[in-house]
Parts: C-alpha cells; structure tokens; sequence
C-alpha cells in the first residue's frame, strides 16, 4: 500500500498544481516515506517544489520534547533555509506571520486515533486560519492505526479544548484525510482542501488499521507501538488521575498502577464488575518503577493492557470502558482512594484533568457513583457512539 506522502513524492502529475507556489509543511517525527526519509526531507526534494516553510504539533517538527506540555519554540532550519513555526509554544493557531509565508500547506500527520491527541485540535485550528486567509490545505493522508471502531461519549458542548477540538467521541475510526473534511464541513469553513489519498489502505484488513508491511515510528515520544495506539483511547485518561501511565518506563500508555494498589484485586474486580468489557485482550498483573513522572522512583504495583497477540480481538476490545471499570475498580476496593489529579491541564485552569479528558463530567461520575453499573455507562455512551457512526458516514473515503 501507499502512503499520502508516497504517492505525492513518487506521481508528478500529482505535484504539478504545486508548481510555482510557496510551500509549507505541517509534519512531525512519523512523517516518514516508506524508506524511512523524513517527508521534509523527500518534498525538498522535488524539484516542482518549493518549500518555503515548515510547522511542528505537540513535541515539535523533529521531536525533541520528550514529556507531554513541553513548549517547542520557532526556529530556522539551517539545511533548508526555512523558518520552522511551533504550533505548540507561544501559539497554538497560526500567526499572521505564518501564515504568509505560503500558498499551500501539506500536512502529513500520523494520528492515533483519538480525540484527545492534539494533532487533531492543530488540523482544525490550521483549516480555520486557512479559510481565513485564503490558503490551500493539503493531507496527506496516513492509516488510523486504531482502525475503523467507534467508542466513548461526545464531546459535550462547552468543554472544547486544545484536547477536546470538536463533538466526537474518544474513538473516532477516522483518517487525518477524513477529520478533515468532517471539520470543514462542522466548522461550516469555506476553503481549498484536498486530500493525497493512500492506495490499498484495509482498515479491517491484517494489522486491524496500521498495514503489517509500515515500520512504526513514534509520532510523539511516549506513542511506542501499535499496541499502545490501541490502547490509547483508554489509558490516555490516567494523564487526568493520581495512577501513573507508565510515563517514565519503556511501555508507557499501555498500563496503569501506583504504589498504593493491589493489581491482582483490581483485575478480580473488574472481572467481576463487567467481564464482557475485558473481551479482545489480555490484563497481566506488573511491577515497575517510573523514572520520571508520577510516582517516580517509587516500585508500583499495576495491570499492563496487551491488545495485540493471537488473543487480539479488533471488534471487540473496549479500551475506553476497559479503563473506566479499572478506575471504578480503585475507588471500589477503597472509597477514599484519591484517584483525581488536580492540576492545569492543556492550559485549562478551571476545569478537573479528567474531565477535561473526557469532554464532560459524565464519566467521572459514573465511577464516582458507587450504585452505577456498566449498564449504566452503556446507556450513557451507546447512543453517542451510534449517533458518530451517522455522522461520519458521509465523510469516510475509505
């Protein structure tokens, strides 16, 4: 299968509106060709064009912030002669400035799938300054390594953030290419927007999303594996709670745990709680010690979350339930275990982490109520993700 940037690299025909116009591109670490040549890179060189600058998400253009909330500055790029603009420092939207340094951007964005990855939040907010000023916006379109499934509530109205860009629900199932016709047209913006589509993209196909053939590549620093982007959706939410997410160990956002719980009564807890939400993995009992972050240096005690392996089941794996019953788990075995962390998240100061994470207040107290059960959260969610599957339909290309 081909890549969006494959396919504009490889097809002239393709490049060739790209002519004579100033260029910018919009990429970070897993903006790579099939060979593994970073896209900045491989688009320089064409000789059709002109790449006049380049823009860096979360974690910067090359990925050289490693922790999450860690300001990228401007900078300029000695080897291509571009200035490179942070789209996650003293601005998160587009100046004016940057804006006109080009005519067309490319984005090439490896996206995990996710609401709450702010890869999404920087596509939307580049559109809106596209539309505003006249631009053209390019995707060059990449696999949802967590496929086509749909899971979590939407977005309530009034919780949008840096992490909460549009009303989706956690799990969307679609590519960067689609959320971005999906935007423009709730967004209602009037512009020039393509989409380089890949070629044989199954996203039911083997590797459930991401093809079995594409080496993976880090699209931030603590995004590791495929299994990792499978879990995501689910323990994305421990960034919100006093758990750590395994931030500062070689497996972090694929398991949970603190030195203060017992992993092997939180598993017998959540089997017996909702069993059906635990279909299409595997919870192994760990201990680890966190280098940095949460609980650093401290031996902890937790659940590691393996979707991957002859057990995987793709229809069936839950990671966002999967997680919200671990976390009503806690709270079960101890009424005053503080499972909320209170801080500044994504620059909201006002709001709970978790809550924030999640769109809305709804799910936090669905595990705060000590009488909810998973049919509970089940009629909660349901409807949402059905309605999802409605709305999306008509902005799907593959």
């Amino acid at each position: 299968m081909k890549f969006g940037i494959d396919r504009l690299v490889e097809d002239k025909e393709l490049r060739r509106p790209l002519d004579g116009k100033r260029v910018a591109l919009l990429a970070h670490p897993a903006s790579v060709t099939s060979n593994l040549t970073h896209s900045l890179d491989a688009l320089s060189s064409c000789a059709e064009i002109n790449i006049a600058a380049a823009f860096g998400p979360q974690h910067g253009l090359r990925g050289d912030k490693q922790d999450n909330m860690i300001e990228t500055a401007d900078y300029f790029d000695p080897l291509h002669d571009i200035p490179v603009f942070s789209l996650y420092g003293e601005v998160r939207r587009p100046t004016d400035t940057s804006m006109d340094s080009f005519d067309v951007i490319l984005i090439d964005l490896q996206d995990l799938g996710c609401r709450i990855y702010t890869f999404i939040t920087t596509l939307r907010y580049m559109l809106e300054a596209a539309a505003e000023h006249g631009k053209s916006v390019w995707v060059l379109d990449r696999p949802n390594p967590a496929g086509r499934p749909i899971e979590g509530t939407i977005l309530e109205e009034g919780w949008e953030s840096f992490v909460g860009a549009a009303p989706m629900p956690m799990r969307h199932g679609l590519t960067m290419g689609e959320m971005g016709r999906w935007l423009i047209s709730h967004f209602g913006l009037d512009m020039d927007y393509k989409v380089i589509e890949m070629r044989g993209w199954q996203p039911e196909g083997p590797g459930f999303g991401w093809p079995e053939d594409r080496i993976w590549i880090n699209p931030s620093p603590n995004a590791p594996n495929v299994n990792m982007a499978r879990a995501y959706a689910g323990t994305v939410m421990l960034e919100g709670t006093t758990l750590s997410e395994g931030r500062g160990t070689t497996r972090p956002l694929e398991l949970f745990g603190a030195p203060d719980i017992d992993a092997r009564a939180v598993i017998a807890e959540m089997q017996r709680e909702a069993p059906q939400w635990l279909n299409g993995c595997v919870l192994r009992e760990i201990w680890f010690e966190p280098t940095f972050h949460k609980h650093q240096a401290q031996l902890c005690n937790g659940v590691h979350i393996h979707a991957e392996g002859p057990v995987y089941d793709h229809q069936i794996f839950q990671p966002w339930r999967l997680q919200a019953l671990a976390l009503k788990a806690i709270r079960k075995l101890n009424s005053d275990y503080q499972l909320w962390r209170d801080f500044p998240y994504e620059y909201e100061e006002e709001k709970l982490a978790f809550d924030v994470i999640n769109g809305g207040p709804s799910l936090r107290k669905w595990v705060e109520n000590s009488s909810a059960a998973a049919d509970d959260l089940d009629a909660i969610a349901s409807p949402d993700e059905r309605l999802w599957e409605e709305m999306r339909r008509d902005y799907l290309i593959y």
